[in-house]
């Protein structure tokens, strides 16, 4: 697990170098470190695991054990809350015109979403309500679909 985290870690920093320039913001990369933080615990955890196990130690077994405790008690429902709260600000600065809104139409267009959970987040924005043709942004729409127009009463096309 500890290698899988540390290759997920590296892709995720080789790729931002291909996009440094398209994306400013450097504490993009902090996702990437932290994955690869955990990556060097878990290996840390699972190495004097073994080693306890090996030598029958209880001591040893008994580090792990509140080891591992610790770390299940770290509830991922609370990162997941902490994301889509950094999300959603992103998403409330969203005008279509400046690089953080293409980063928006980018992430929407690769990842085939809309949204934070779906469509519908983008009524509560500031853009929406501005532009006030009850539509989402055109990265929303299918990329199968040419004649989109990011309308809501035609959810199909987004």
């Amino acid at each position: 697990a500890a290698a899988g985290l540390s290759y997920v870690g590296a892709y995720v920093i080789n790729t931002y170098k291909s996009y440094d320039n398209f994306l400013q913001d450097k504490y993009a990369l902090l996702p990437a470190v932290i994955i690869i933080c955990v990556a060097v615990v878990m290996f840390i955890i699972g190495l004097t695991g073994c080693c306890a196990t090996f030598r029958e130690s209880r001591v040893g077994l008994g580090l792990v054990s509140v080891a591992r405790s610790c770390m299940s008690s770290s509830s991922p429902c609370c990162v997941k809350t902490d994301v889509q709260g950094t999300m959603h600000s992103v998403f409330e600065k969203y005008n279509g015109k400046d690089p953080e809104s293409g980063v928006v139409d980018y992430l929407q267009e690769q990842l085939h979403c809309c949204g934070v959970k779906n469509y519908s987040d983008w009524t509560t924005t500031q853009w929406f309500n501005s532009t006030g043709n009850n539509s989402v942004p055109l990265s929303c729409c299918r990329q199968d679909l040419k004649n989109c127009t990011g309308r809501l009463d035609q959810p199909q096309e987004l």
